[in-house]
């Protein structure tokens, strides 16, 4: 299994395709996205973000 963005997306599918390939639900891996992003000041949420969104490919 390739990670891929997936359909089911918020934004770009970018957590979705993350939950997807390790079988999680997406709710919990964007929660944790999130929350790692706020409470982590070495941590550039949406710049990160943008890179997984242009890095990934989209799903077939």
């Amino acid at each position: 299994m390739q990670l891929r963005r997936s359909k089911n997306k918020m934004i770009a599918g970018v957590c979705a395709g993350i939950a997807e390939y390790f079988k999680l639900d997406p709710t919990i891996v964007r929660v944790a996205y999130v929350l790692v992003s706020i409470f982590s000041a070495a941590f550039p949420g949406i710049l990160i973000y943008i890179i997984l969104w242009v890095v990934i490919p989209p799903a077939e």
